[in-house]
């Protein structure tokens, strides 16, 4: 048996069980961890070395077939993910449509008085005149339950600050 060919099969192999293992990592990127971003890296890393070693263990030629197939996994994946539907699954279809009503927003005046009902790192949720809102600090960070005084109201956004007493 010739032993070139049991290196270049065995080449082979390598490279197929390294980009087997990239998109193995890119569904997992996909379904299981969306948005971490390390299977995608990972997946990404495992495509660049399939490429590297074969183009160091059997040349250019086998480099430009090697990256040829992993196109065409990546886009065959792509394509499949958004043909079967499976990423509807997972995704949100609930739109959120609360805001403050007009007529809640007209009760509240410069000059009101609330609570913080959160943190207000900016912005948080305040109560005033009864009703729970969102709110715009006016003046750096508002620990929660700290009184506070309404200095104007612009738009839909209600700007706040430390009231006194």
């Amino acid at each position: 048996m010739n032993h070139n060919h049991i290196g270049i099969s065995m080449d082979v192999l390598v490279i197929a069980v390294i980009l087997i293992a990239g998109l193995l990592l890119l569904m997992l990127e996909v379904f299981v961890l969306p948005g971490t971003t390390v299977a995608g890296i990972a997946a990404t890393a495992c495509f660049v070395v399939a490429n590297v070693y074969a183009y160091l263990s059997m040349g250019g030629q086998a480099c430009v077939v090697t990256l040829l197939i992993t196109l065409l996994g990546c886009v065959a994946f792509f394509w499949w993910t958004m043909r079967s539907r499976s990423l509807d699954k997972a995704s949100l279809k609930k739109d959120i449509d609360s805001t403050l009503r007009r007529e809640e927003l007209s009760l509240i005046q410069a000059g009101d008085t609330g609570v913080a009902v959160t943190r207000l790192a900016l912005i948080g949720n305040a109560e005033i005149n009864g009703h729970i809102t969102e709110v715009r600090s006016d003046d750096g960070f508002i620990d929660e339950k700290t009184p506070i005084k309404v200095v104007r109201v612009t738009g839909e956004t209600i700007f706040v600050v430390p009231d006194k007493l």
